[in-house]
């Protein structure tokens, strides 16, 4: 295990100021989201879509690293370089999700464990070879009535870390994401005591596969109210919530926290990170930093639209969203800087 490399390379994940861009939507739900402005779900198209985030002019002032899905990292842009050396060419590091997703768990009505482990052994050593030195498995714990389970907590935690050792072995850094979901009418209070015992669990079964905390970096979901709770928490109650949920539950060891923006707008992605960083900054051990999909590019999707004209609007749309992330990961985001021109 090379530990000088995965050290370097999660230092350089959340390095100062910057975050991920997750870019690892499976092709089904790239579906999805090119369904919303008429685009046509096709491999080039795909292609075309990445390649037009991948190339915005400075955009490694913001983003460290972008994660990958297995087709896109074996793509290349349209001028040539091979998407994971067309990164590197700007600092940026390439990643890769390597779980298979969350299928329903048996005898758990409602509740659903990911799979992914057979055969990652040898996935991940291609990986590597393709560029990828960190990677992404994502569990999902649902909120809702007896739920989440024991069971359910526990057999994705095991999954997660079983995953994270075999990474480490390949000398990529994991990242673990054990994601609470925000739908559902479950208040803040709900959240904040499922995201304590997941993140438990989580780093517990790191342990006891001898993962090593310094060489793997959380994906988190902030402690929010489900979607359809009526009462709906401040910034101030999210970002007080969402660290002292840390605090308890997270090793001092570990180089960084990333947070998916998880169903919040972009707005509201932002401004709870930078309500973190802006005054409990001093209370933490590891910086926090974004790892977002739609709250970094559903805007510039919605710009693009599959039309080659609209290729540098777009990229402006994505750099200022990337530039609003950045300075929350510093605690300097304000609706005042939102406002200011791409």
């Amino acid at each position: 295990m090379d530990k000088k490399l995965m050290a370097e390379t999660a230092a350089a994940m959340v390095a100062s100021g910057k975050g991920l861009l997750a870019a690892d939507e499976s092709s089904a739900t790239v579906a999805k989201r090119f369904s919303g402005v008429h685009v046509e779900n096709t491999e080039p198209n795909r292609r075309a879509y990445r390649d037009m985030l991948f190339t915005t002019p400075d955009i490694g002032n913001y983003i460290s690293g972008v994660i990958l899905f297995d087709e896109t990292i074996r793509q290349a842009s349209l001028a040539g370089p091979a998407f994971p050396k067309l990164l590197e060419s700007q600092g940026i590091l390439p990643g890769i999700k390597v779980d298979g997703g969350a299928k329903d768990m048996p005898a758990h009505p409602g509740e659903q464990v990911t799979e992914g482990l057979d055969g990652l052994r040898a996935r991940l050593d291609e990986y590597f070879k393709l560029g990828a030195r960190f990677a992404k498995w994502r569990a999902v714990i649902n909120i809702g009535a007896d739920i989440p389970s024991a069971g359910c907590i526990e057999a994705n935690a095991h999954a997660l870390a079983r995953y994270s050792a075999l990474c480490q072995e390949a000398n990529i850094v994991p990242i673990v994401e054990p994601e609470v979901l925000i739908d559902g009418d479950h208040t803040i209070e709900r959240c904040f005591e499922v995201t304590e015992a997941t993140l438990r669990a989580t780093f517990q079964a790191c342990y006891t596969q001898r993962v090593s905390a310094e060489h793997m970096i959380l994906k988190a979901s902030m402690v929010v109210s489900g979607k359809g709770c009526s009462v709906q928490a401040s910034e101030a109650q999210v970002a007080e919530m969402t660290v002292t949920a840390l605090r308890r539950s997270v090793p001092a060891a570990l180089p960084g926290v990333v947070f998916l923006s998880g169903g919040q707008s972009d707005e509201k992605s932002a401004a709870h990170l930078s309500a973190m960083n802006s005054t409990h900054r001093a209370q933490l051990p590891w910086p926090l930093t974004y790892s977002y999909s739609r709250a970094l590019h559903q805007a510039a999707l919605k710009a693009w639209s599959g039309k080659q004209e609209n290729w540098k609007s777009a990229q402006a749309v994505f750099a200022h969203r990337a530039r609003m992330c950045s300075l929350a990961a510093q605690g300097k985001y304000s609706p005042a800087e939102e406002k200011k021109a791409a």
